[in-house]
């Protein structure tokens, strides 16, 4: 078998079979295949597809190409949740502590920032001392004292995906659906997950630019877990602005603390409350849908979750104090604000812009090698739907360095639409999938 025979056959649109595609995940994973050859692999994919059968065989072999972790001794039943990335997304530092305040045990495997999605382990880096490269003992013990733990991707968990994760954001083949469904589920399950709750998100900020794409992304990766006995609902989400005011790492955090405490954007709060009520619903901890709602938002307005971060921060080595006093954050040395010459409504964000000029003063990455910036990124000072006068700030950009700023600036220039009269307020959850 030759890795370049697999890659002709995928190029030309054939189904590979279930051997050949182990032979390129184990090649891989080992260093026998080079970037180069599975490059070709996944730009071959991207363009080809895979069949169902395909991205279920895909991946289990990324599931056993490390260890599984059993949770079975930890009481409760596991949940995850888990976002196909979007600008200002930070919902799973939300939802997840008001699912474990509520007694759901909830094993966070998160990722990092991919094109120009942020990710939720640089944002809990950005937090001083924060530690997210937990061993599998460490991550089982802090699941059974506090219920909740947030880790990345080891050596143990899904190695192959942990490569392919980097190699793709690298090769422009992050958009793949059936690369994101691998993606996604191998991570998932690989731990001992009982049930996953998913956002897919769709609009310019997200991978997914159609709404049919991400039903079809949704229903795959129902599918992998139908397939493997486990519950899984996703939500399809809008994302063609971003989510909340905060775009970069450790400006994020300080909108996630402000939401727990019940005082951040409508938008971010509500879709964090129904992906906590639904983690809430299949842990089994409500009978129904609407009784878990109700908990969410009980959760959220004792300030349970808000604790519950706070104690999970301080488990994982970060200083939990960074919620209350921003100072303790990365903090930009430098702001700009960027102004409209035209009165009227803003009409439309672009997301994927904002995301782009975030990413392009260090807080997202461009290849596997970069650094992130967690001090920089962009507040935006209105929604879509807002009134704005002529000189009134769209946003503000928050940067360290001058390289790459005026860049940045234009982008978001550009990012924002005005119109002479106000648009209908669009849907936050389109639809859901189970």
């Amino acid at each position: 078998m030759r890795t370049v025979d697999l890659i002709h056959r995928k190029r030309d649109g054939e189904e590979l079979a279930a051997n050949e595609i182990q032979f390129l995940v184990d090649g891989y994973t080992r260093g026998d295949i080079p970037d180069y050859q599975m490059s070709a692999f996944l730009m071959a994919v991207y363009y080809s597809g895979m069949s169902d059968r395909e991205v279920s065989a895909m991946t289990d072999c990324m599931v056993n190409s490390g260890t599984t972790v059993d949770l079975s001794s930890i009481p409760g039943v596991k949940v995850d949740k888990h976002s196909t990335g979007g600008v200002g997304d930070k919902t799973s530092l939300i939802s997840s502590p008001l699912a474990a305040a509520a007694g759901v045990v909830v094993p966070m495997i998160s990722g990092r920032a991919l094109g120009h999605t942020g990710g939720t382990l640089d944002k809990l880096e950005s937090i001083p001392g924060f530690r997210t490269d937990l061993t599998i003992e460490e991550f089982k013990t802090q699941l059974a004292q506090h219920k909740l733990a947030f880790i990345g991707q080891t050596a143990e968990i899904a190695p192959a995906d942990g490569k392919l994760y980097s190699l793709r954001d690298a090769t422009a083949t992050v958009e793949s659906i059936p690369l994101i469904a691998t993606s996604i589920m191998s991570k998932k399950l690989a731990v001992g997950l009982d049930a996953l709750v998913l956002d897919v998100k769709v609009g310019s900020g997200a991978f997914m630019k159609k709404q049919v794409e991400a039903r079809r992304l949704a229903q795959m990766m129902v599918g992998i877990g139908r397939r493997l006995d486990k519950r899984v609902q996703a939500l399809i989400t809008d994302m063609s602005q971003p989510l909340g005011y905060a775009v970069g790492n450790a400006l994020e955090i300080m909108e996630v603390s402000q939401t727990l405490q019940n005082a951040g954007p409508a938008d971010l709060t509500r879709i964090s409350l129904e992906l906590a009520a639904r983690m809430i619903y299949l842990g089994k901890i409500t009978k129904t849908l609407d009784e878990a709602r109700e908990m969410a938002q009980s959760r959220l307005l004792d300030g349970s979750g808000y604790r519950k971060f706070k104690e999970v921060i301080a488990a994982q080595g970060g200083n939990p104090k960074v919620l209350d006093q921003f100072e303790l954050l990365p903090n930009a040395t430098g702001a700009q604000e960027i102004t409209t010459q035209r009165a009227g409504y803003v009409s439309a964000i672009d997301a994927e812009l904002i995301g782009q000029a975030s990413s392009m003063i260090g807080a997202g990455r461009n290849t596997k090698e970069d650094s992130i910036d967690p001090a920089v990124g962009v507040i935006l000072e209105v929604k879509v739907g807002q009134k704005i006068d002529a000189g009134g700030i769209l946003c503000r950009i928050y940067h360290t360095s001058d390289e790459h700023l005026a860049e940045a600036a234009e982008l978001l220039e550009d990012a924002f639409k005005i119109a002479n009269q106000a648009v209908e307020e669009r849907d936050l959850i389109l639809e859901v999938v189970s």
